[in-house]
């Protein structure tokens, strides 16, 4: 078994041979802080939308080295966010505009790859969210009927028997159906865009650590960029810009992937759709069949480091792995003799009141998008096509969607963040066990790391 590495995605496509780094102080008139997809899309659909503008992406790593490349492929028609703390301060219309865009975004993704030539294992089938104890069945028909409530279409709830029908899955009880949402092949998803960025005329400088931003200012061991107008696109990795320490919470997710499994096996399993998996456990799983044959199962292991750090060579614990080959087995017990063949982790940007934001500020030129708490592989396009008509100047539909201009507050200073997080991942944990021994209903313990949480 591989661990770390970057991510099995990687594994598959090996690495991108790296792109020049900053060689001196530069001018530009755009400058875009982050090579994963949230700055790969901004750049994309400004350079096309205003040719003439000079446009360059600075990336610590490789273009993708981040989230973008370790994620779990879910192309996903999911909120960013909270649809009631949107709603709070927006209304429910905004939070039904913001739900309708998402659900185009799937397709938008989807049409630019096809477009641009990107092979990237696509599949749209939707994703399946189950039931597998009597406690998680309450819990997913109020999910269900929440996202219908804020504008969720086509919506498909699943008997025991109907699910059996498209997966069949240990002690399945129930389950729901969204058809907006894909599996891509992230690394591939990611490299192909940067490509398609670089080809529009756009410079990309990798391997160039970013210290600190300011108006009109990027700077960098290697040179100061000059740029009227800058985008932090830094996702995970935003605590180590100077003075972002708390703005959002590097929440590590990890995941592990199988070997190819035998056709025999898939013959019992089912998921010929090729769905993407969720479940209604506390703790949070998600999954997919992946092109070749695999099952990808991914979760929270150590959900936080003290002080924000963050490992960037995607090192998972033993524990963590143990944990999450438990969830599959559970899932999935005819696996129990499968090899795993590759661990890694990332970090997933997380704000205080756990909904994504964006914001351009004309008067210092400076804007951002970002924590998308794990929801970020569509969010992210979405979030592009945004900075390209506030960066313009452009009053839009886009531009009048409740996460943009969202604020929330800052994350408690340690040790405070660190107790919260970690205790609030250990009640869930403890409740999903509660519930996973034959507890009918939810946790008490649960509700307890809700409040925690603030969600």
């Amino acid at each position: 078994m591989l661990n770390g590495n970057v991510s099995f995605w990687y594994r598959q496509t090996g690495f991108p041979e790296r792109r020049p780094p900053l060689d001196g102080d530069l001018a530009t008139d755009v400058c875009v802080v982050g090579g994963g997809f949230t700055g790969l899309w901004t750049a994309y659909y400004l350079k096309q939308a205003a040719p003439d503008l000079d446009i360059t992406v600075v990336e610590r790593e490789f273009a993708g080295f981040g989230a973008s490349g370790r994620n779990a492929g879910w192309l996903s028609c999911k909120i960013a966010g909270s649809a009631g703390t949107y709603a709070r301060k927006r209304g429910r219309e905004a939070v039904i505009a913001l739900q309708r865009e998402m659900i185009h975004t799937v397709d938008e993704v989807i049409s630019v790859a096809r477009t641009e030539g990107i092979e990237a294992d696509i599949v749209k089938s939707g994703y399946l969210t189950v039931a597998h104890g009597a406690a998680q069945l309450p819990r997913l028909r109020a999910a269900y009927d929440q996202l219908r409530h804020w504008g969720g279409q086509d919506l498909e709830w699943l008997s025991a028997p109907r699910l059996g029908e498209r997966l069949r899955l240990d002690g399945a009880l129930a389950g729901y159906h969204n058809p907006h949402c894909a599996r891509v092949h992230p690394a591939k998803l990611v490299r192909g865009l940067a490509a398609a960025v670089e080809a529009l005329g756009v410079r990309i400088l990798e391997s160039t650590p970013v210290t600190a931003i300011a108006p009109g200012r990027v700077s960098t061991p290697f040179g100061t960029i000059r740029a009227g107008r800058i985008v932090r696109a830094t996702e995970g990795f935003t605590s180590g810009i100077e003075g972002e320490r708390r703005t959002w919470l590097p929440m590590n997710s990890s995941m592990i992937v199988t070997e190819p499994l035998p056709g025999e096996l898939w013959k019992r399993l089912g998921w010929e759709g090729q769905e993407l998996l969720s479940d209604a456990t506390h703790a949070y799983t998600y999954g997919q069949r992946t092109a070749d044959g695999r099952i990808a199962i991914g979760g929270r292991g150590v959900p936080y480091r003290f002080g924000s750090r963050t490992d960037r060579a995607g090192q998972t614990s033993a524990d963590t792995v143990r944990a999450l080959r438990r969830i599959l087995t559970g899932l999935f017990p005819d696996t129990a003799e499968a090899a795993i063949d590759h661990t890694w982790s990332g970090v997933l940007a997380v704000p205080r009141d756990w909904c994504a934001s964006i914001g351009y500020d004309p008067a210092t030129g400076v804007g951002f998008a970002g924590g998308y708490v794990g929801h970020g592989v569509a969010a992210t396009n979405l979030a592009g096509r945004t900075l390209r008509d506030l960066l313009l100047g452009h009053s839009t539909e886009l531009t009048a969607l409740p996460w943009v201009g969202h604020r929330t507050r800052r994350w408690e200073p340690e040790p405070f963040r660190w107790i919260g997080v970690h205790g609030m991942y250990a009640a869930y944990r403890a409740a999903d066990r509660s519930e996973s021994s034959g507890r009918t209903t939810t946790s008490p313990i649960a509700r307890l790391a809700d409040r925690i949480s603030g969600r």
